[in-house]
């Protein structure tokens, strides 16, 4: 079931497109599932909510144990998988941008992340919680940050890839650095990358978390619609 946007269902069209290299997925008697690589993200869709494809949505999500998230969908996950029950729902909103404001968030040396970060990326992922990060989540590309005295402090990069768009998300700075304009500036570096491929930037965010959501629009996003976030155990 192809979605009528790519942003529609984001996981899906991500790991069936650009993503596709960190997918597992299982088909069988005309279903459909696939997962993001448990190292690099915990992301799980299924192709369509036939019986078949609930089924191998369920095995996958067994297989590989650890929280799968069905990245923000329109519709919420109705049935309960038999062995892989729905932990929370929320309502968020998925957010593009086209083009950045004018604007200047300060003056960061921004450093390029890689894999001699990952550690240090991850326990700053761990402190700050800016979404579902994995210590291989870096192998999407993008990412950058800023380090004072010798440790990283705050980063931003890329996730989910589809046609035409790539996704903003990792943002997050130490507590004992916010209010510095980091996040901004991180925020602003990212998308100028994605837009100078000639995409759009896009990324989501809590309903209710208004001033996250207005800090994004100050940036230049706009709300494009409104989604449902499932965390499945």
């Amino acid at each position: 079931m192809s979605p009528a946007h790519p942003l529609d269902r984001p996981v899906w069209s991500a790991l069936n497109t650009r993503v596709a290299p960190f997918a597992i997925r299982r088909a069988q008697d005309g279903g459909s599932a696939v997962r993001l690589d448990p190292d690099v993200g915990v992301f799980v869709a299924a192709a369509d909510d036939t019986p078949a494809s609930r089924m191998l949505l369920d095995a996958l999500c067994r297989a590989y144990p650890g929280a799968g998230l069905v990245v923000p969908e329109g519709e919420p996950i109705a049935a309960v998988l038999p062995d892989v029950p729905v932990i929370s729902q929320a309502s968020c909103v998925q957010m593009t941008a086209a083009a950045l404001t004018a604007g200047h968030d300060g003056d960061p040396d921004v450093l390029t992340l890689g894999e001699t970060d990952a550690d240090e990326m991850m326990a700053l992922a761990t402190l700050t919680r800016p979404g579902p990060f994995r210590r291989g989540t870096l192998r999407l590309g993008g990412f950058i940050g800023v380090r004072r005295e010798g440790r990283l402090i705050a980063m931003a990069g890329e996730r989910m890839k589809v046609e035409g768009y790539s996704e903003l998300s990792g943002v997050c700075t130490h507590p004992d650095f916010r209010g510095q304009g980091l996040a901004g500036a991180l925020s602003r570096a990212v998308v100028s990358h994605i837009l100078a491929r000639g995409e759009q930037a896009f990324l989501h965010a809590y309903a209710g978390h208004t001033a996250t959501v207005a800090f994004y629009e100050s940036l230049g996003f706009s709300v494009r619609a409104r989604m449902t976030y499932t965390v499945l155990a």
